[in-house]
């Protein structure tokens, strides 16, 4: 077996702004591991705010040639690296390399249901008030997901559901709410009906929220990445969001979604912004979700090659040529 690892370029429709800054171009790395006549591929998003850069990853990766020319399995992956994007892009590669030899698909081998299609939510990125208002009332979609950023997010809130008075709202603060102003911003979100709010404070300093009243149930984002850190958020979080990203790929995923269900959270499946190769994997999670926020192949102004189709928001199951089936 080898690995083909390559960094690539996918730009947007449109800049993409969140309380960490703006983007106008994804990122990401795509991996195929060869065996043969048979090749898998993943796909990962290197994010800086985990301390990850393009050329890190890509290092990572490329340090496991030799762990893959020995033909060494998924599961030894978990143990020999660390949750993150450069262990996402292999361990989904080889789910997709272990299906196309099996002539099985993913969702088989891995003993989950058969993917069906799923309501994404669809992202406004952060702006003035007014400006997010016109464009949640474009959008025209029935679930948004608003990007905050700490400063005017009242308004900002408020003036996007007087635009879309029927929609239904998630919003995600980025771990920019300040918390001398928590309590505020939580009345304000149950005033506007919001379905939950996603990482208000900083990852480590989030003890406060285990002795304020959750008007709206809280979502951990930065705070969880596997499954060993989920009694540590119980009494701070009710919502989990998984991600592959942080995950470091489908298999521990997997574990994630078990291990929340048994421990009473809920889960949003959540994602970078990258390309339909990059949502495939996550959409075999769908039975656990109670929110779907896998919109990043709406946000480029192009896709791969047999993309995931989205019929407004709903979200189709993957094309058995993208990834994860057993056709070849």
């Amino acid at each position: 077996m080898r690995i083909k690892v390559e960094l690539e370029n996918w730009p947007l429709h449109q800049s993409f702004t969140i309380s960490r800054g703006t983007k106008s171009s994804a990122d990401v790395i795509s991996v195929t591991v060869i065996d043969g006549e048979y090749a898998g591929r993943g796909e990962c998003v290197p994010y800086a705010r985990y301390g990850e850069t393009p050329d890190s990853v890509l290092t990572e990766i490329n340090a496991l040639q030799d762990f893959v020319l020995g033909g060494r399995s998924r599961q030894e992956l978990q143990g020999l690296m660390q949750p993150g994007a450069a262990r996402n892009a292999l361990d989904c590669a080889l789910w997709d390399l272990e299906a196309r030899k099996a002539g099985r698909p993913v969702w088989q081998l891995a003993g989950l249901p058969e993917p069906i299609p799923l309501l994404t939510a669809y992202t406004i990125s952060l702006d003035t008030p007014e400006n997010m208002a016109k464009s949640a009332h474009l959008a025209g979609r029935p679930l948004l997901k608003l990007k905050l950023g700490g400063d005017g997010d009242q308004d900002r809130l408020r003036a996007v559901r007087a635009a879309v008075p029927d929609a239904r709202l998630i919003a995600d603060a980025n771990e920019a709410w300040p918390e001398h102003g928590l309590l505020d911003l939580m009345t304000v979100a149950q005033e506007v009906g919001l379905e939950l709010i996603e990482q208000p404070l900083p990852a480590g300093n989030d003890g406060i929220l285990a002795s304020i009243p959750h008007l709206v149930p809280v979502c951990a984002d930065e705070s969880v990445h596997a499954s060993d850190k989920l009694p540590e958020l119980k009494g701070l979080y009710d919502v989990i969001n998984i991600k592959l990203d942080k995950t470091g790929g489908l298999t521990e995923a997997i574990r994630l979604a078990e291990t929340a269900e048994k421990q009473d959270f809920k889960i949003l499946l959540g994602c970078m912004v990258g390309t339909s190769l990059a949502m495939a994997p996550v959409t075999l999670l769908g039975s656990f979700a109670d929110w779907v926020d896998l919109d990043g192949p709406l946000l480029l102004s192009k896709d791969r090659p047999h993309p995931i189709q989205y019929t407004g928001s709903m979200m189709q199951s993957p094309h058995p040529g993208l990834w994860g089936n057993a056709r070849r």
